[in-house]
């Protein structure tokens, strides 16, 4: 069974295509297809002026209907189609999103920050890990900061702060949100005891890729302060030739560290684990389980 989903974010859009089957235990695989990552950038738009701009609404319109023929091609029967933070702050994004549909029959639902952590956890990461202990999924994006902690086997809270990549580099987050994001962590986390952070997001992988650590490795709070120091210290130019990154990376990595960082530090967690986990996947695993739910109610009728 194919499934995809697209996951239109403020730093970037995704296409992620994968097939569904069954493996010799009967559990169910999700085998990558084909990812394919458009940096639309609509952050920049939306956190400055409220609104999308004509140019990058062009440049979403086509994007999908590039993602329509990528559908097409690979025969893709069921997708789930997901807006994030700069679409929930855009006046303009539901008359945007609905073009969209018009020009491609792609519906795409803008969703608040509660169901992005709750489908980040469709993952189900946690639930293959030790049940007598604490995770912590932190997911930085271009807007916002996805937070779910599992403890015991069972999920404590999920939150959504307005804390990302690229409000940082706009200079739109303050004193007060990082307190709120501080005194949130400390009051949730006084009496849970040690916690394990698991990251997520484009950044944290590109980090632990350039770490060079072996899969299933964790990364040290001290290793990404030595990564948010050495950074810091180039230009994003320096930045892009010296690590061989992406212009839309090299300028975003350098916040999105002092994002875990900061997390890490009040969590009290000296280590971060990164099993590759995004949005897209999450959603996956969802459009999976309302799949396999509807095909269950049909066998009752």
């Amino acid at each position: 069974m194919k499934l995809a989903a697209i996951d239109i974010g403020s730093n970037a859009a995704r296409l992620l295509i994968s097939e569904a089957s069954p493996n010799s235990a009967g559990v169910m695989d999700f085998t990558k297809l084909n990812l394919v990552r458009v940096p639309l950038r609509l952050g920049f738009d939306v956190f400055n002026n409220q609104l999308i701009s004509p140019k990058k609404a062009s440049h979403l319109v086509n994007t999908i209907k590039a993602y329509k023929h990528l559908l097409d091609v690979y025969e893709v029967k069921y997708l789930k189609a997901c807006a994030t933070s700069a679409m929930r702050d855009a006046s303009n994004g539901t008359e945007i999103l609905q073009e969209v549909k018009t020009l491609t029959g792609i519906d795409i639902k803008i969703i608040t920050g509660q169901e992005e952590a709750a489908f980040i956890y469709e993952n189900h990461v946690a639930e293959n890990m030790d049940k007598t202990k604490s995770y912590l999924y932190i997911d930085v994006g271009g807007g916002s900061t996805e937070i779910t902690l599992f403890s015991a086997g069972r999920q404590i809270f999920k939150e959504s702060f307005n804390i990302g990549t690229i409000r940082l580099l706009q200079q739109q987050v303050t004193d007060n949100h990082w307190q709120q994001l501080k005194d949130f962590l400390k009051q949730q986390l006084k009496n849970i005891g040690p916690v394990i952070a698991i990251g997520s997001g484009g950044n944290i992988n590109k980090i632990f890729s350039l770490s060079k650590r072996k899969e299933g490795k964790p990364l040290s709070l001290d290793t990404l302060k030595d990564y948010h120091k050495e950074f810091s210290a180039f230009t994003v130019e320096e930045r892009i030739h010296l690590y061989n990154l992406r212009e839309d990376r090299a300028d975003v990595i350098v916040p999105a560290l002092l994002i875990y960082i900061n997390i890490m530090r009040w969590a009290d967690t000296p280590e971060i684990y990164v099993p590759k986990i995004g949005l897209a996947d999450g959603l996956i695993h969802a459009l999976y389980e309302e799949i396999a739910e509807t095909s269950r109610l049909a066998g009752r009728t």
